[in-house]
């Protein structure tokens, strides 16, 4: 006789996503990213176009097909990313997940932990955000949580902070 089906079903656990959002001034600071780096390409192509002589006419075709993949960009990657970004401080442990095309979720022990940094660029700044980066005994490299409100970040930081100089071991 089988004894398949007879035993308790065991269910794989399922990794819920982060809890928190990133701030909704993310969606600005990410659009004004985007169209300075974006602008900059194409008015580059634009003047490589009209520089060249004797530029054959598709290659106005490939700037304009640029200037519309950049508008999308600037349009579209803000608020996916949005949607996609969360992350998540508890007791054991830091998560994230990430994207706005590929998604990237990361969890890393809070006994790994050996750096927590943050940051704030003067574009970030001008949108009240800061970013943290939570270094890790990991060859995966750091995890970072891009766009938090200023004061959330620097709150996350002396949890951390307060978290990792509680937990016993190494980060190693």
């Amino acid at each position: 006789m089988s004894d398949v089906g007879a035993g308790p079903i065991v269910r794989e656990p399922v990794l819920r996503a982060p809890a928190n959002r990133v701030s909704p001034q993310a969606i600005g600071f990410w659009t004004v990213s985007a169209l300075i780096g974006d602008v900059v390409l194409v008015i580059g192509a634009l003047v490589a176009w009209l520089v060249i002589p004797g530029a054959p006419g598709w290659v106005g075709l490939l700037v304009l097909l640029l200037a519309v993949a950049a508008v999308a960009h600037v349009v579209l990657m803000p608020r996916i990313r949005y949607r996609v970004h969360r992350w998540e401080v508890t007791d054991t442990a830091v998560h994230t997940r990430e994207g706005w095309i590929g998604r990237e979720t990361r969890i890393a022990p809070i006994s790994r932990v050996q750096t927590v940094d943050s940051r704030q660029g003067a574009l970030m700044r001008l949108f009240g955000l800061a970013s943290i980066t939570v270094t890790t005994a990991s060859a995966a490299g750091p995890i970072t949580v891009d766009c938090l409100d200023a004061d959330t970040a620097a709150h996350v930081v002396a949890r951390l902070t307060a978290i990792t100089a509680a937990t016993e071991g190494d980060a190693t």
